[in-house]
């Protein structure tokens, strides 16, 4: 079964949705597998990274506006090539084992859904695939 959620965004911004996975996870009653999180947009992505200190979300925010900047020369129509690049880099999907029945993620990480042409209606989805 594919679990689908929704979310409204800022901007630009990183959306803890550990929680989420986690709840799809214990319905899905798998104890042994992998979850897949994935994001149907080309403007948003997902990514696991620390989720204990918010000025890391802050610090990869700004160093993908830094290494993706808006530029004149870009030519797509709607003006949000920047957002492409970001979204292209980090990827559509996130993969994280489950073990009995927990999420094997690291003492610091969190998954994060990544806006980066919002505000927005977004939504992703979260398959549980049985070991």
């Amino acid at each position: 079964m594919i679990y689908e959620y929704n979310l409204k965004t800022d901007k630009q911004g990183f959306y803890d949705i550990t929680e989420n996975v986690r709840e799809t996870l214990r319905a899905s009653k798998v104890n042994d597998g992998i979850c897949v999180v994935y994001c149907p947009h080309t403007t948003a992505g997902m990514t696991i990274n620390e989720n204990a200190d918010p000025d890391v979300v802050r610090d990869m925010l700004f160093a993908l506006d830094q290494t993706f900047p808006d530029r004149p020369e870009f030519r797509h129509a709607e003006g949000n090539t920047a957002a492409h690049l970001k979204a292209g880099a980090l990827g559509a999907s996130v993969t994280v084992l489950a073990e009995a029945g927990r999420l094997l993620l690291g003492t610091w990480q969190g998954i994060y859904f990544c806006e980066f042409d919002g505000p927005r209606s977004r939504r992703f989805f979260v398959k549980v695939l049985k070991e």
